[in-house]
């Protein structure tokens, strides 16, 4: 019986930790929209969805507008690249293969600030269009709903072509070729033999693609869409109704786990497996000359567009604040808002303030996650997989509903507060942070432990060796790659992260993120650009380090 209990006691703990700070936090959301003075009602709701009231449904319908069209065009392009770069061989092939992921670097903010650096209505390209051919208005510029769909595309294109280059690598070529050889065309063995082997993958980036447009916030306020969800509930939140907020926090919550559960059935529909037993990947060079031409000036005009928003972010930061209006580049530059960051402690405080919340949500959920995805794979107990869709849950969540959920769960005290209230403190971002991290720490880690034979931990007891002993020689070691992949990577949204934080933040506390909207909306676009390029430094510093770390991995293994 204790070897029965045993497992639910380890498991506990973990129960606990969800139930407070997830699944309670969901309950008082829906909670404070439904018991409004003293009685329960559902009538935010009702307003919702009353025709006579049009703008939260309208906010709804151009949500969901823009991420099915956000997940179209990062669909087309990622996978239009990763076939590209992973089944032709061509001049600049290698180089744009390193640069295609630089977009990744971009925290969500400062993507869509270079984006309007670039191609606003005030942008660069546009006015220098303007100047060029002695126009009176500008004859292009990004704005409303194309604005918003160019900025998600640039920077969200990556969740697709990461996880299907990683398939087309992994694809047997003879496949392809068998339907060749049985009369298929090229685009009929591309449609009906290539692309439902990447549905595993694809069904992996539309997931990332539809959460991450659902809680977009950035985007749609600088380019002028003002109907969506995301934005409907920062006003309400600012204008102190919590219970409206909370209902579109709920609706918008349902949508989410709705997709997520559609996109798994999908997914399960059929089984996308190869039952040959593999070939060498090999690329087919272009050997005609045109062509060959043709592929390095677009490679060329890739490498450009990728890395242009960059370009234009670190010449911004070099210019004098409130000096450029309508000239097409900056008129005046300095070294002055560099040595304000790194001379005035106060300009450093948003930069030390999202260190520190994002370190301790990272490692707050490294150690939650190392627990969670060893009972996850190693223990059988009743509910396993509960537990395991419990923790991904707030992957299916927008930022902006797990700021909001937190907001309705913490703002009096409760036991999972240790009896403070922690709404308008420096604790609920790292507790924000760790509630949205954590799904990708524990993933990463739990891929990693089940890749562990566990023979490895019977033949250690088998040896003497007590279960902790185990655990911290054998276990532990192997997974550590899998461990600090997934804690780098959670570090970086967390230093990136927005949406949740411009929600969350008081003035004593402020994330660099929400410092950037700050000083961009003061039209010290200087200072907010330095920021953006000490902020993108700092992602390719720890995205380097992940990247040696995955490398490096199978070498540092304890024995």
């Amino acid at each position: 019986m204790s070897r029965a209990i045993l497992p639910y006691l380890a498991v506990a703990p973990l129960v606990v930790i969800l139930w407070g700070y997830v699944v309670y936090p969901l309950w008082a959301t829906f909670a404070t929209s439904a018991w409004v003075d003293g009685r329960f009602t559902l009538e935010h709701y009702r307003v919702f969805f009353d025709r006579t009231h049009t703008a939260p449904l309208e906010a709804l319908v151009t949500s969901l507008w823009i991420s099915v069209l956000s997940v179209l065009t990062c669909g087309v392009v990622g996978v239009a690249l990763a076939f590209l770069l992973n089944r032709y061989e061509f001049p600049g092939r290698r180089m744009f293969q390193t640069l295609v992921l630089v977009p990744m670097s971009l925290p969500p903010l400062v993507g869509v600030l270079s984006f309007m650096f670039l191609y606003g209505e005030s942008g660069i390209i546009p006015r220098a269009v303007q100047h060029l051919l002695g126009l009176e208005q500008v004859p292009f510029a990004l704005r409303g709903l194309a604005g918003v769909l160019a900025v998600h595309t640039f920077t969200m294109y990556p969740y697709f072509y990461m996880p299907a280059a990683a398939a087309l690598q992994g694809l047997d070529p003879s496949l392809e070729e068998a339907a060749r050889s049985l009369g298929a065309s090229g685009w009929q063995a591309w449609r009906r033999v290539t692309l439902p082997m990447l549905t595993p993958a694809l069904v992996a980036g539309a997931l990332l693609v539809f959460m991450h447009s659902l809680a977009s916030y950035t985007a749609p306020l600088l380019f002028g869409v003002d109907r969506t969800l995301t934005m409907q509930i920062y006003v309400s939140r600012t204008n102190g109704d919590l219970a409206l907020a909370s209902a579109l926090s709920t609706v918008l919550s349902l949508v989410s786990v709705a997709f997520l559960l559609f996109m798994r059935w999908y997914q399960e529909r059929r089984v996308y497996r190869s039952l040959s037993k593999g070939a060498a990947h090999h690329r087919t060079e272009v050997r005609n000359p045109l062509l060959r031409w043709v592929a390095l000036v677009l490679s060329a005009l890739g490498v450009v567009l990728v890395l242009l928003p960059v370009f234009v972010l670190v010449l911004i930061s070099f210019s004098v604040n409130a000096r450029w209006t309508v000239q097409v580049l900056p008129p005046a530059y300095t070294l002055d808002n560099y040595r304000a960051i790194f001379s005035d402690p106060r300009f450093w405080e948003p930069v030390a303030t999202s260190l520190k919340t994002s370190l301790l949500a990272t490692l707050a959920a490294a150690v939650f996650s190392v627990a969670a995805a060893y009972a996850v794979t190693r223990l059988n107990f009743c509910g396993r997989g509960l537990l395991d869709a419990a923790i991904m849950l707030p992957w299916a969540l927008p930022g902006t509903v797990v700021a909001i959920n937190l907001i309705a769960a913490f703002n009096e005290p409760t036991p999972f507060s240790l009896g403070q209230i922690l709404v308008g403190t420096f604790w609920i971002l790292p507790l924000a942070y760790f509630v949205r991290l954590m799904p990708l720490v524990f993933r990463s880690s739990a891929a990693a432990l089940a890749q562990q034979d566990p023979s490895l931990e019977e033949a250690a007891r088998s040896l003497g060796a007590t279960w902790g002993y185990t655990f911290r020689r054998v276990v532990l070691p192997l997974m550590l790659p899998g461990v600090l992949g997934g804690a780098l990577l959670a570090f970086v949204e967390g230093v990136g992260e927005f949406v949740a934080s411009i929600l969350l933040y008081t003035p004593e506390n402020v994330p660099i993120s929400v410092e950037i909207f700050r000083r961009m909306y003061s039209f010290e676009f200087g200072t907010a650009t330095a920021y953006g390029v000490l902020q993108i430094v700092l992602i390719l510093i720890v995205l380097g380090i992940s990247s040696r770390l995955h490398r490096g991995g199978a070498s540092r293994v304890v024995y």
